[in-house]
């Protein structure tokens, strides 16, 4: 009996190079959207007033959300609001997790600045909604090992990984491991970073004065001699740093945590060796809100990401959309923004929001209060209220051939209070102004959309 030998082209006791490659049927579609910022079940009002882009989300293989927020039952929830909350304590009815498996999301992230508004309780209130209503969901778990792990998606057209972390988060969020015998703590996958502010070097010289002409003490030896030893000047727990050519302008610019990257990477490669494809989600606000590009550790890591094995790394947190890179003919986006946005149907309301806004809470109702927040506030503009939705295919081959962006507005003008937030297919001058924005955002990564037709079209050479 001849014994026959495969001639394979890889080191025996190693994983062939084809692990990097998805394995997924010809037509394969993953949807992805930004944050759900979502209040109560609304499925059934979106089938009566959206059911095209119900359509969108109901049609594919894979469809992905960041679930921002806390969906709990307060009349059973045994937990209190946090006295950290990543903005607003952001809450949900119970209804949530099942409506959104409605929606057709199968896919969600769990990790982002609000995981923790009402607590660890909260948090794993929530999950176990979510679990419940047998969504796939990932970024939070009883120990830093669990909030890491990938999670996986069993579907007709193969497992589907995810791993998801979250860049800004509160300091009480952050999950960490046992240490002999001192118990892990529940939170959420953290990618620390330290963020630098740039500035001349004479604004530098001016900064260290200030810092120097403090009272004694106040100052700790040891971080003098990290700003001797790297030419930074700390003050006030912000680190400078001086950048020639700079003028008057201010930058910003980021170092991540390496035991973090480390980690978190070494998960996206065995997520995606342990399934068909995978999904890496990064939730992140850094620079700012404002700013149209993303912070410079992102592209750093989404990339790093796809080199492990990612076949998309989906951003969000800023709320409003960031330009769209295809690296090594996979997708990056640096933020779909927000797919609902009903800040402004939030109740009850924590009485810490009202203090944070300085209102009394008897001098006005919940809704006068959140649309008087909306309007003084950081969110007033336009630009929070749109987005897209993008859909991403592939050919037979596990390659992307094509993503088609699809523009949504959330009712931000002329409409009740109540509606706003909530999506629905832009179209006309609404759908070329999004379209054409993300052009102009993406052409910085040398990615082309072209439009047609009210959507825009990405295509894969």
């Amino acid at each position: 009996m001849t014994q026959q030998h495969n001639d394979f082209s890889h080191p025996a006791g190693t994983l062939a190079p084809s692990w990097k490659s998805a394995n997924v049927p010809d037509g394969f579609t993953l949807v992805a959207v930004g944050d759900l910022i979502i209040t109560d079940a609304i499925h059934a009002r979106l089938r009566r007033t959206a059911p095209e882009l119900l359509a969108l989300l109901r049609d594919a293989d894979v469809t992905f959300g960041n679930f921002e927020g806390t969906a709990i039952d307060l009349q059973k929830f045994g937990g209190h609001p946090s006295a950290l909350a990543g903005g607003s304590w952001l809450i949900s009815t119970p209804a949530v997790a099942p409506d959104l498996k409605l929606m057709g999301f199968n896919l969600i992230s769990r990790a982002n600045n609000h995981t923790t508004d009402w607590g660890v309780e909260g948090m794993r209130y929530t999950d176990a909604l979510f679990d419940q209503a047998g969504m796939v969901h990932a970024g939070t778990g009883e120990t830093l090992a669990r909030a890491r792990a990938p999670a996986f998606l069993s579907t007709g057209a193969g497992r589907v990984a995810l791993v998801a972390l979250a860049s800004r988060f509160e300091a009480n969020a952050r999950a960490i491991d046992p240490l002999g015998q001192i118990p892990g703590r529940p939170g959420l996958n953290a990618l620390r970073t330290t963020r630098f502010v740039q500035v001349s070097p004479q604004r530098l010289a001016v900064l260290a004065a200030i810092r120097d002409a403090l009272p004694k003490g106040m100052m700790r030896k040891s971080v003098l001699a990290a700003d001797e030893k790297n030419g930074t000047v700390t003050l006030f727990d912000i680190k400078y740093r001086a950048l020639d050519g700079i003028g008057d302008e201010v930058r910003f610019s980021f170092t991540m945590d390496e035991r973090d990257r480390k980690a978190i990477l070494h998960n996206v490669r065995q997520a995606k060796q342990s399934a068909d494809f995978s999904v890496v989600s990064i939730h992140t606000h850094e620079p700012g809100n404002y700013s149209e590009l993303p912070p410079d550790f992102m592209p750093l890591i989404a990339r790093e990401a796809i080199e492990q094995g990612a076949d998309a790394v989906i951003g969000h947190g800023p709320h409003q959309l960031r330009g769209i890179e295809i690296y090594q003919d996979k997708p990056i986006y640096y933020s779909l923004g927000n797919f609902f946005f009903m800040e402004n149907q939030q109740q009850p309301i924590t009485r810490d929001e009202y203090e944070k806004d300085k209102v009394e809470p008897a001098s006005m109702t919940a809704a006068e209060f959140m649309e008087h927040r909306r309007v003084h506030g950081v969110f007033k503009e336009q630009i929070w209220y749109e987005s897209v939705v993008a859909v991403n295919r592939y050919d037979a081959a596990g390659a992307l051939a094509e993503i088609v962006l699809h523009p949504i507005e959330m009712h931000w003008e002329n409409e009740r209070d109540a509606d706003r937030g909530i999506p629905r297919l832009a179209g006309g001058d609404d759908a070329v102004r999004i379209l054409t924005r993300l052009q102009r955002l993406s052409r910085h990564y040398g990615t082309a959309i072209h439009i047609d037709g009210g959507v825009g079209v990405i295509s894969i050479k």
